[in-house]
């Protein structure tokens, strides 16, 4: 099952997250992770969900922060975070937490879902496409950092 996160969530979704940054080679920072969600979700700067196992367990989370389309004129949706911890893959859970992404972008009558991930991420690699995104080769993707 899925669901909007809530601050009782806090706890569970920080564990979540601090996973998710280690398996991006990040070192652990477990309270800053806390703090860093606790201030998107106070400020309501990024939607969460989680997917949430029928014992009560946590077993993933999907972070989404809105955007804007100047060409479309409309609201676009960054899947910038999407991770289920290892004891909980292959039953569905990431495919589910796209489907709840999904449907915040017909509720927000958002014209889609836009994300990124490594090359080396060979789980998003294959999941992704099955899920119905697009691999967008016609367009460079530049960064710049502080």
């Amino acid at each position: 099952m899925t669901r909007p996160a809530t601050p009782a969530d806090l706890d569970s979704v920080a564990y979540l997250f601090n996973e998710y940054r280690i398996f991006y080679e990040k070192p652990t920072a477990l309270a800053e992770g806390r703090q860093f969600l606790a201030d998107r979700m106070d400020r309501k700067e990024s939607v969460v969900f989680v997917a949430e196992t029928d014992s009560g367990t946590l077993a993933g989370f999907v972070q989404l922060y809105p955007l804007f389309s100047s060409t479309r004129m409309k609201r676009l949706w960054l899947l910038n975070d999407l991770f289920v911890h290892a004891d909980h893959r292959g039953q569905g859970h990431s495919l589910a937490l796209i489907d709840a992404a999904r449907q915040l972008c017909r509720e927000t009558k958002a014209c889609g879902l836009i994300l990124e991930t490594a090359q080396t991420n060979l789980i998003g690699n294959r999941l992704y496409p099955r899920a119905g995104f697009v691999l967008d080769e016609e367009h460079n993707y530049y960064s710049w950092d502080v």
